[in-house]
């Protein structure tokens, strides 16, 4: 079944508040949000998802791989509600006080598949990161560990979106989405996470939605779900204008 999940950042309690009653106004059919783990902020995303978890059928929260103490608990784990969560490997801290753990996210799934097998588990895909083989390499890995889908990092146009369909076929996926407005915000894009975009990207909310919305109906006819990344847009400017087309295939 396609489903629809919208993330949303966990800066503190009463932002994140704010944001879930502007997505129930602007997509009251919602009933998945994933909320990524973001260091800098002091709300951590299991944390948050225990906060909301009355809002919707499913919060899905990012664990960190190198996060884990390999002799702590796994996070989560005692959230009510909790049935579905997204394992990242994590990018180094900046604090460089922050422990971290030479964990992968094969690794950390596995332990959550024996350690909470209640739990459906999620991987990331990100087609930047490295060449694409690698990455297929670390889609088997973590399908093999316990991994029943997955995340891709947003995507930007529409080859790169038919290259990755094509690699991830057999696959359960939700393929991400986010709106890149004006050069700032391709620059963070480029600059942290690799992205290559065509030479013909337009930074405008107007093209960013054209292709959303060519994209979300094109995987959404074929099955595959889909989530939106609206960062650094107003919730409502980029979600409102998507909501036919994120509710008209059930």
């Amino acid at each position: 079944m396609s489903r629809v999940s919208i993330e949303l950042i966990p800066r503190n309690a009463e932002a994140l508040t704010r944001d879930i009653q502007e997505l129930r106004e602007c997509l009251p059919f919602v009933d998945t949000i994933n909320i990524p783990d973001i260091q800098r902020f002091s709300l951590r995303s299991w944390d948050a998802a225990r906060m909301v978890q009355r809002n919707f059928s499913s919060v899905i929260p990012h664990i960190r791989a190198i996060d884990i103490d390999p002799k702590g608990p796994l996070p989560g784990l005692d959230t009510p509600g909790l049935s579905e969560i997204l394992i990242i490997q994590g990018d180094p801290p900046a604090d460089l006080s922050r422990r971290v753990y030479p964990n992968t996210s094969d690794s950390i799934i596995r332990r959550y598949a024996r350690e909470a097998p209640h739990l459906k588990i999620y991987a990331a895909f990100d087609p930047y990161r490295r060449a694409p083989y690698r990455e297929l390499e670390e889609v088997a890995r973590k399908r093999d560990a316990g991994a029943c889908g997955f995340f891709t990092q947003p995507l930007f146009d529409t080859r790169m979106l038919d290259l990755c369909r094509e690699w991830l076929r057999d696959e359960t996926v939700f393929w991400g989405f986010s709106p890149v407005i004006g050069p700032k915000s391709r620059s963070y894009w480029e600059t942290t996470n690799h992205i290559i975009f065509p030479h013909d990207f337009d930074p405008t909310l107007e093209s960013n939605l054209r292709f959303a919305r060519q994209a979300i109906a094109e995987v959404r006819a074929e099955g595959d779900s889909v989530y939106l990344m609206p960062l650094r847009i107003k919730l409502s400017n980029y979600l409102s204008p998507l909501a036919d087309v994120m509710k008209k295939i059930e």
